[in-house]
């Protein structure tokens, strides 16, 4: 009796297919109910930010032609933060480094600035519309008060604290850093034009409660007060902001808003500090478990969630831009799946799901915690004349893009507003807060947009343990559309489109693909169709869909309104 009562309870509460699956252990038939008439927000392009390491790779053959594609998949300009643009050096690229030779002293002391090497990296945004997210640091060797070792020659495999050298020491001089800076952004005014200057964000340094800085924390505000005081200086309408700390690092962020609002300038004297945009990083934590790889979605969501907790309390900071500077399933982006095999995730579809899986809970907790989110920086680009598909986390491997590129092309045909979505196989935030997306179902979901003539919805499915499985139903209702003929076109991430991974193993992984090779792999690379446009006919303004979707593939459909 008391079991019967506990099953008519379970149905009341859960509904009869919950207790199937409950009793089984079998997934639900997935359900999506998508509403272009319930408009929730503005559909901020959080995803348009990318960054990386290496910033000589900028203007190198595939790394301009990966820029090109990046650009051309975004409605809006795409904003590109890059490390060690004031590091001392040759200019040659290398893994984990990166030098522009901005600044060298002569024989008495006196600055030489030399803008050559930085300019071309701006020039190769400027020239395609994209935005410098202008990261300041690192330390010139000149300026270094500890520059010996300054030139690292770290290798996948090697210690990660092998790379912090002389380039992330306070200065020995921080009035002539404070030119150093001054001089930056008046050679950029002089450059590119106050207004194009106006519109790009000013950063400071790289995760400043690590080795990344040598100093103290106070040695950082200090750093921070001279630094923005320059750029306000040369350019009084600059944005310029921080700290770009790990995911972790909620004290450290809380410390230096406090400093920034309250607490005396090192620079000026006065109270607070200039501070137009808010970064921190926020990084998930994939592990190699019985030889497979098993993701960490949900320590990266925790980061973001503490993090805009954080800036939340402040009610002085309520409409502050917030950008995740850093936003990623782990941490190295160098570090490939030869030397560390729980990155063996990057070359395939585990990145694109994950990617779409992810980026749709970023606006959620954005809402939640009613945060001027405006972008989250994937830190992946591409590491030029490299083993292919050696398992970097990079977005195009020799010039051929990776799977995961597709979905950014996705999101760029996602405009206008997002609208309301339910699905009954995905994963509550909360669930995956507290456990990551573990259970014996996979997390089907999805996320809508709707602009004046088109209409997207993304739909995912994805689970954090890297495994394929069988393309499950998932049944889509579309409600508030126009009432005339709609084209609808789906595109389709998976084993079979939009994947040259794959395609590459097929030709059995060639050390060095052919020509002919080559540009199949391009070809691959690129966003699939499945099959071809066709026509959509509402009733009432409702259309009802049944797509087959793979584990770990992602679809769009694009409706488009005549």
């Amino acid at each position: 009796m008391l079991v019967k009562k506990c099953i008519k309870l379970f149905i009341i509460v859960f509904g009869i297919n919950s207790l199937v699956y409950a009793q089984t252990g079998k997934n639900k038939s997935a359900n999506i109910a998508v509403d272009f008439s319930k408009s929730i927000e503005s559909m901020k392009p959080l995803w348009a930010w990318f960054g990386y390491d290496e910033p000589n790779y900028t203007y190198m053959k595939d790394g301009k032609k990966l820029l090109s594609e990046i650009a051309a998949a975004s409605p809006v300009p795409v904003f590109v933060r890059a490390h060690s643009l004031l590091v001392t050096g040759d200019g040659v690229a290398a893994l984990k480094w990166g030098s522009t030779n901005a600044y060298t002293e002569d024989a008495n002391g006196n600055p030489i600035y030399n803008w050559s090497i930085i300019d071309s990296i701006f020039d190769t945004y400027i020239k395609r519309g994209m935005k410098p997210l202008a990261q300041i640091g690192f330390m010139p060797e000149a300026l270094s008060s500890k520059p010996v070792p300054y030139k690292h020659n770290w290798k996948p495999g090697d210690k990660y604290s092998d790379i912090f050298t002389g380039w992330a020491y306070p200065p020995k001089d921080y009035n002539k850093w404070a030119e150093l800076i001054y001089q930056w952004v008046k050679h950029s005014v002089e450059r590119y034009g106050k207004e194009e200057v106006e519109s790009w964000y000013w950063e400071l340094w790289n995760e400043p409660d690590s080795p990344y800085w040598r100093g103290t924390q106070q040695e950082f505000f200090k750093l921070y007060d001279y630094s923005a005081d320059a750029v306000k200086r040369a350019l009084p309408t600059a944005k310029i902001g921080g700290t770009d700390i790990t995911g972790g690092a909620m004290k450290f962020q809380d410390a230096f808003i406090r400093h920034c609002l309250f607490e005396p300038n090192y620079a000026t004297g006065k109270i607070g500090a200039p501070l137009d945009i808010l970064l921190f990083h926020a990084k998930g934590s994939p592990k190699l478990e019985n030889g497979r790889v098993v993701m960490g979605i949900r320590s990266q969501l925790r980061n973001i969630k503490d993090n805009l907790k954080v800036i939340a309390a402040y009610p002085e900071l309520k409409h502050l831009p917030i950008v995740i500077g850093e936003s990623d399933p782990e941490g190295c982006a160098a570090c490939g799946m030869a030397t560390d095999p729980q990155n063996a995730y990057r070359n395939g579809t585990m990145y694109s799901s994950y990617t779409a899986a992810s980026f749709a809970r970023k606006y959620e907790l954005a809402r939640l915690l009613k945060s001027n989110l405006i972008g989250a920086v994937t830190w992946a680009f591409e590491f030029e004349n490299q083993p292919w598909f050696y398992g970097f986390r990079d977005l195009a491997t020799n010039g051929v893009d990776k799977p995961v590129l597709n979905v950014f092309r996705m999101f760029g045909m996602m405009t206008g507003d997002l609208v309301k979505v339910e699905s009954n196989r995905m994963y509550v935030l909360d669930s995956i807060l507290s456990t990551g997306i573990r259970g014996v179902q996979t997390d089907i979901g999805a996320l809508a947009s709707k602009g004046n003539k088109s209409a997207a919805v993304m739909v995912w499915n994805y689970h954090d343990a890297d495994e394929k499985g069988s393309a499950e139903e998932v049944n889509i209702q579309l409600n508030g559309l126009p009432l005339k003929a709609i084209e609808i076109k789906h595109y389709r991430i998976d084993d079979l489109h939009s994947n040259s991974y794959e395609v590459w193993k097929k030709m059995g992984s060639p050390v060095n693909p052919t020509a002919m090779q080559i540009r199949q792999l391009e070809k691959a690379g690129q966003l699939a169709m499945l099959g071809k446009p066709s026509m959509l006919k509402p009733e009432n303004g409702t259309a009802n869909l049944k797509i087959l979707l793979p584990r770990q593939g992602v679809s769009l459909l694009y409706l488009s309104f005549k």
